[in-house]
């Protein structure tokens, strides 16, 4: 099936699924008037994954540096719940009077917090290589 691709005046792409081959052309038609360079695509050459769907550029190719934006949002999604439990952990360490313990937690909610810093998330070149980039922090 085919479907329509434009981008938005702010720089967004939209893609538009007619609801059937039938009504291709009223979808064509019913295109707000500032999307810009609207055209058809084969529903094959979308990607399939959606994860860096906001990514996307006119040319279904990604902008990797909006791809890293979203991926570094989740990876702060992810280390947000591992944040609040050592923020827990601190303050029964720090009540039991627990020097080693809190430096330990303090390490560990450092490296959380530098997870968006990971040298491989700017050197990655594809969304693949990207998305695979989930420091080891992450999986405890």
């Amino acid at each position: 099936m085919r479907k329509i691709v434009y981008e938005t005046p702010s720089g967004g792409l939209c893609i538009v699924s007619p609801a059937a081959p039938s009504f291709e052309l009223a979808a064509w038609m019913r295109l707000p008037q500032d999307a810009i360079n609207p055209r058809w695509v084969d529903e094959s050459e979308i990607p399939s994954d959606r994860a860096f769907r906001g990514a996307l550029k006119h040319d279904l190719t990604y902008d990797m540096n909006k791809a890293r934006g979203i991926h570094k949002e989740k990876l702060r999604t992810l280390r947000k719940p591992l944040l609040e439990s050592l923020d827990q952990e601190y303050m029964r360490a720090d009540e039991d009077g627990d020097n080693a313990k809190k430096a330990e937690i303090k390490a560990r909610k450092q490296a959380l917090r530098d997870v968006t810093a990971d040298p491989a998330i700017a050197s990655a070149q594809d969304v693949a290589t990207l998305a695979a980039v989930i420091p080891d922090c992450l999986n405890t």
